[in-house]
């Protein structure tokens, strides 16, 4: 019984401790929980808002984590402060670790400097078909803090580093309404070359998507004579979206005037 009387103010500690500490765990559990499920919440109804008001597609996956974080956070914060750390020590140790982390993570800072200025500056946007360095090349679905995220022609989804796009040329091939089909082909000797160009101007003529008037009016000549045979060059404006369709017609309607002799 002696030895039971000198472990019960031991056991009353512990049980005081437990009680104290027990209930400002499981409230600094709850209320990181809460917090996630607000986040999370105020996050999709962002989206959901944004998606039905006239703000840039661009903008809102980026807005939405903002936010996401931003109430991530706020929950840390008053979950830590159940434990006497106030928020001001909190602050000073993120501001520390942030900077150790920072100089630990350079290139994940330089992903989301290079997606904020890409956001700034808009290079390209959501639905822009874009082609960088290597193989990066496809539809804009999604610019994020971090990555990039295209789809392929074939269908593959891409993610792309954001720095990577940012430090090398990009060309925009949606940036502009119209685009120009250049085609250049070679007819045999033999040829009737002003039927060649009739031909050719007939064709580019009863293409409805083409552009007929104007400083984009179809350019159709001869650009060369050689030992095996007439250069024929032929430009034409249309529709960006019709730019591929228009350049294979194309092909397959000249493709027989480059073999087969015309004649009068």
């Amino acid at each position: 019984m002696d030895s039971i009387d000198r472990l019960r103010p031991a056991y009353d500690f512990m049980l005081t401790l437990g009680l104290t500490y027990g209930v400002n765990i499981l409230m600094a559990i709850l209320i990181v929980a809460v917090g996630w499920w607000i986040s999370n919440l105020v996050s999709n109804a962002l989206r959901r808002t944004l998606a039905r008001t006239n703000v840039d597609a661009t903008l809102t996956p980026v807005l939405a984590s903002v936010a996401m974080w931003a109430i991530r956070v706020v929950a840390i914060v008053a979950a830590l402060g159940k434990f006497g750390i106030a928020a001001a020590s909190i602050l000073t140790v993120l501001g520390a670790a942030g900077l150790a982390i920072g100089l630990a993570l350079q290139g994940t800072l330089q992903n989301i400097a290079a997606g904020l200025m890409l956001l700034l500056l808009r290079p390209f946007r959501v639905g822009d078909y874009i082609e960088g360095i290597g193989v990066t090349a496809g539809t804009v679905n999604e610019i994020g803090l971090f990555t990039t995220r295209l789809t392929k022609a074939d269908g593959i989804v891409m993610y792309v580093p954001n720095s990577i796009i940012w430090a090398n040329p990009v060309t925009n091939y949606s940036a502009n309404e119209r685009r120009r089909v250049v085609l250049n082909f070679l007819a045999q000797h033999g040829q009737d070359v002003e039927r060649v160009l009739a031909e050719l101007r007939r064709m580019v003529a009863q293409d409805a998507r083409i552009v007929q008037d104007g400083a984009s009016a179809p350019w159709i000549a001869v650009t060369d004579y050689t030992d095996t045979g007439v250069k024929f060059n032929v430009g034409v404006w249309t529709r960006a979206s019709d730019h591929a369709d228009v350049q294979a017609d194309l092909l397959r309607q000249i493709q027989p005037l480059t073999r087969v002799p015309v004649v009068a």
